[in-house]
């Protein structure tokens, strides 16, 4: 039975990567960082192996990455999920905000890819899968941090990618559009509209259509390493 190790698979797209690969008869490790009741009880939900670690901690991936291995073997896929984002005029952005913004979305994806290396190249096998963002393919407005720090996941997923692939690991980037999450559904009605009439196909996108993304990546799908798929309904092509 694989193994998927999920970073940030409290809520929000990772919570529906968690349920999807489970259902799948996946055993899935996740980590999560503040929402510890959400975690335990998607734990229990769905036999899912809850870590709390900081991402931007070194050690703790470290101790994550054990604690995954201990439960249930060598992970067979990495999905690098966890993320933040903020919205503000760039020259409104302070240095402590850049610093967070990087060590979150970028800091971390390296550090868990640097822990799960060194077994997948050694058994020539293995999945990393990194969850950028539209907005790091094209640039958002008022979000010039986040396309920055998403933008460099993107490079870095391209860049490993052929590195990898001699030693049969394959590297490849999901960039979501407008999703179904907290953020979105903390938005004003006005806004919600607005952003929906910029979607072609006349819908956000949900947690499960990533996670369908994702498991094909990671299982149904042999040939593809490199690459930059965005799920976003037609919004950007």
């Amino acid at each position: 039975m694989s193994h998927v190790l999920i970073t940030g698979g409290s809520r929000g797209i990772g919570e529906a990567m968690v349920r999807y690969f489970a259902q799948k008869g996946c055993h899935v490790s996740f980590t999560y960082r503040a929402s510890e009741e959400k975690a335990k009880n998607l734990a229990k939900e769905t036999g899912a192996f809850a870590i709390c670690a900081d991402g931007c901690d070194e050690n703790a991936v470290a101790s994550a990455y054990s604690q995954a291995y201990q439960q249930f073997g060598y992970i067979d896929v990495l999905i690098n999920n966890a993320g933040i984002s903020s919205y503000s005029l760039f020259q409104d952005v302070t240095t402590k905000e850049w610093e967070e913004g990087v060590q979150t979305n970028l800091r971390a994806p390296f550090f868990y890819i640097r822990q799960v290396l060194p077994s997948m190249i050694a058994r020539k096998s293995g999945a990393i899968i990194n969850i950028s963002s539209i907005w790091g393919m094209v640039g958002a407005s008022c979000e010039v941090l986040y396309s920055t720090t998403k933008a460099g996941l993107i490079g870095m997923t391209k860049a490993l990618a052929k590195e990898v692939a001699p030693s049969g690991i394959r590297c490849n980037c999901i960039a979501p559009g407008v999703t179904e999450t907290d953020m979105h559904r903390a938005l004003d009605p006005d806004t919600q509209a607005a952003v929906l009439e910029e979607i072609p196909l006349g819908r956000v996108g949900t947690g499960e259509d990533i996670a369908k993304l994702a498991y094909f990546l990671a299982f149904e799908d042999s040939f593809t390493t490199g690459q930059v798929i965005s799920p976003n309904g037609g919004m950007v092509v």
